[in-house]
């Protein structure tokens, strides 16, 4: 049996040059079922705040990146499984 197809949960272009961004949050816990669309973590960049939406339908499997940590455009934050 094939695994899962797994999908990136990137940090998108936030339109600010040179302005540090920090995961802010995680908004959903490791197997958690989530839906395509729902935010799954939240990223700052100055006054800047962006939630990051699911790609798929599935289960966050892992965390790439911890809470408070610098990041930067296009950096993987962590996988989600697809499911369901």
């Amino acid at each position: 049996m094939d695994a899962p197809p797994r999908h990136p949960l990137r940090v998108p272009e936030l339109g600010l040059d040179q302005t540090p961004a920090r995961l802010s949050l995680w908004l959903v816990k490791p197997g958690c079922r989530i839906d395509r669309g729902q935010p799954v973590a939240e990223v700052t960049a100055g006054p800047l705040v962006v939630d990051l939406p699911s790609p798929v339908d599935g289960a966050l499997v892992e965390k790439l990146v911890e809470t408070d940590q610098p990041v930067s455009v296009g950096q993987t934050l962590g996988w989600i499984e697809e499911r369901w």
